[in-house]
């Protein structure tokens, strides 16, 4: 590797993380970018400004081996965005990556499963956690995202504030998640957030300044999916699956 190449690359990068911002993607999105696109300079010894046909070909397909679909196409997407918007060069390689379409039925969780992998989770913060993202079907990013102030209890809904699409849309709100969610708070009485991180233990809860990782959530979850011998691909549910007061009850 020479030490030039990757000085370069560095500018560049900088100026594609200011570009990605100023397009309005969301957080998730623009890391996708950038990872993808470091991770390409990283096989190319930070030489990636003129990438033959031939050369992303064999590296996308050695990628497929060790990544998801997924993963390859946004890939190929952040590179794109580096070449258009950084580089200010057209990207002629439009049809390099076609992944295959499907329809997969998703897995519903039954009532049972989730009251054993709420039970299950030991530590109070991901526990509220899970019950809360089950009984509402929320996305774990949208949960985490949750304020006091998104919470109405007069008219029982949620306000999910900047969800997928960027758009906000309202939620019904049980019974039994509005008592926990207001016995959860008790704990911690942070002024805006609903789960705050646990980084300063539950003295400095109340003033955390963010919510709880999500990389700490999913780990936490896939231990406990682990240990409850759950065979699912994807826990999500699509609506509310815990309407009852009785685990509720049991959490706090």
């Amino acid at each position: 590797m020479s030490a030039p190449f990757e000085a370069d690359f560095k500018r560049r990068y900088a100026t594609l993380e200011k570009h990605l911002r100023l397009k309005g993607f969301r957080r998730e999105t623009i890391e996708a970018y950038a990872r993808g696109v470091r991770r390409i300079a990283g096989h190319f010894d930070y030489q990636i400004d003129d990438l033959s046909a031939e050369q992303l070909t064999n590296y996308f397909a050695e990628l497929l081996g060790t990544h998801s679909w997924a993963s390859v196409k946004l890939d190929l997407y952040g590179l794109k965005f580096y070449y258009e918007h950084v580089l200010r060069k057209p990207w002629g390689h439009v049809d390099l990556i076609k992944p295959p379409r499907g329809r997969h039925l998703p897995d519903i969780v039954t009532v049972e499963e989730v009251a054993r992998l709420v039970q299950s989770t030991r530590v109070l913060s991901y526990r509220v956690l899970f019950f809360t993202l089950y009984s509402m079907g929320l996305r774990l990013g949208e949960g985490l995202g949750l304020t006091v102030a998104d919470i109405d209890a007069a008219r029982r809904r949620v306000h999910i504030r900047d969800a997928k699409g960027r758009k906000d849309r309202l939620v019904p709100l049980p019974e039994a998640t509005l008592v926990l969610l207001r016995r959860f708070w008790a704990v911690h009485r942070h002024r805006r957030l609903l789960f705050p991180n646990r980084k300063g233990g539950l003295k400095g809860a109340a003033t955390a300044p963010s919510p709880l990782a999500p990389v700490g959530a999913q780990t936490t979850l896939a231990k406990v999916v682990a240990s409850c011998g759950i065979k699912k691909r994807s826990l999500r549910t699509v609506c509310a699956i815990i309407p009852h007061a009785g685990l509720c009850r049991c959490l706090l």
